[in-house]
């Protein structure tokens, strides 16, 4: 259920009317609706309340917008993040330091020197060298960060091969036989407090059995820490459940991967840490464009819309489907290519698709947009930065405005000695 519904003929998101929405605030925009977040958030919290100790850290970089972070900091998720502009994100929606984990491969001496001064809860090492860097820092700072160490698993996790993670010639984690040594080098590093591993193989996940077996092998490596006499008392799995993006696709619920989850780690005797992300956000949001013409072409029309991979990158990036919807359908079908107005013939959406019919002013949404969209946005073809909105029931609110052109020309210097 993501309450996008059609009434009267007419698309809403909860009770709101989209083609409001486009004469209030133009057109491409994300529409987000706040009960279809809700809902998500607890029906994935609820499911894990068969582990025995969990903590929840959404991933901030599938949907940054503040007032999502604050749905979800009202359902008791903590954050997920991967920069310093994440984690000050994460802060300012309130959700408390201790329940933020600092993931990343590339994190920078001053952003982890931040997520020390604030107190954060977590950082995931990617190397030896990280934490002997994090290492020096904390003792600089009076402080001790508590650590886990990621692991590449190894594991192929059958998904897109640029959304990939665990795979050993991905660029995440350390090599797996090494492990252990590392985890022992840096918990006898002072200003270090190593408490657990983390992994995550990969995002859009179809199937439960990558994951299985890469927690299967990670367990496995628990236990030889242990053995060489070293804590554990805390495990990151991530996260990497996919939504479906195409009508009819079947996609494991929470409650399969959960009661999974707690077959796999009854012996652990661990908290064990999540990472959601588009599992909660995903269907949470549409892309609501307006076609600007329909045009002919040698096998099939082109519907160009106004949105474009600027404003939704992932079918120009992934090759990715996003299923496309008239806001007023008449009943009727076509076939047609959807493809935006940036210069490059990577701004295609769809090709060959079987759509409803649309004409020249139609409103029409990409659904499940509220991952990946708008926080991959850009503005290239110097087009203004997409807007998003929240609708709540009947309410709803502009929660990051449209940035036009002139604002982010207003932002550029000419040099003296071009003048």
């Amino acid at each position: 259920m993501d309450h996008f519904d059609y009434s009267d003929g007419v698309l809403h998101a909860e009770a709101v009317a989209l083609p409001r929405l486009a004469e209030a605030v133009g057109t491409p925009v994300y529409v987000y609706a706040r009960a279809t977040l809700t809902r998500h958030a607890r029906v994935f919290r609820d499911a894990l309340a068969v582990l025995p100790s969990v903590q929840i850290a959404f991933a901030v970089k599938s949907n940054p917008n503040l007032a999502v972070l604050k749905v979800l900091a009202a359902e008791g998720y903590g954050a997920d993040v991967v920069s310093v502009g994440e984690l000050e994100r994460a802060l300012a929606a309130g959700m408390p330091p201790e329940r933020i984990v600092f993931s990343g491969v590339g994190k920078t001496q001053a952003e982890l020197t931040r997520a020390l001064e604030v107190g954060i809860g977590q950082f995931n090492l990617e190397s030896a060298e990280e934490g002997l860097e994090l290492a020096e820092i904390a003792r600089a700072l009076g402080r001790t960060a508590s650590c886990a160490l990621r692991v590449n698993p190894d594991v192929d996790a059958g998904t897109h091969g640029k959304i990939s993670t665990g795979k050993a010639e991905n660029k995440f984690g350390v090599p797996f036989d090494r492990a252990a040594d590392i985890y022992a080098r840096l918990a006898g590093e002072p200003g270090l407090a190593m408490r657990g591993l983390a992994l995550h193989i990969g995002s859009q996940l179809a199937r439960l059995d990558p994951l299985e077996a890469a927690f299967t092998k990670v367990g496995g490596l628990v236990r030889a820490i242990r053995a060489a006499g070293h804590a554990v008392t805390h495990m990151d799995l991530g996260g990497g459940v996919g939504v479906p993006y195409k009508a009819g696709e079947v996609f494991p619920q929470p409650a399969d991967y959960a009661a999974m989850v707690a077959r796999v780690t009854a012996d652990w005797g661990v908290t064990l840490m999540f990472e959601p992300g588009r599992v909660i956000t995903g269907n949470t949001g549409v892309l609501l464009t307006r076609v600007i013409r329909v045009k002919d072409g040698a096998g099939h029309p082109w519907v160009v819309v106004d949105a474009a991979m600027n404003d939704l990158a992932r079918p120009a990036m992934y090759d990715a489907w996003h299923d496309f919807a008239a806001v007023t359908p008449d009943g009727t079908r076509m076939t047609a290519n959807i493809v935006g107005p940036i210069c490059e013939s990577s701004d295609t959406f769809a090709m060959a698709r079987d759509i409803d019919t649309v004409a020249r002013g139609d409103l029409a949404v990409f659904r499940t947009a509220g991952a990946y969209g708008a926080t991959m946005a850009s503005t290239y073809n110097s087009r203004a930065m997409v807007p998003e909105v929240m609708v709540d029931g009947d309410r709803w609110a502009v929660v990051a405005d449209r940035i036009a052109p002139a604002t982010i020309l207003a932002a550029e210097r000419v040099p003296d000695f071009l003048v």
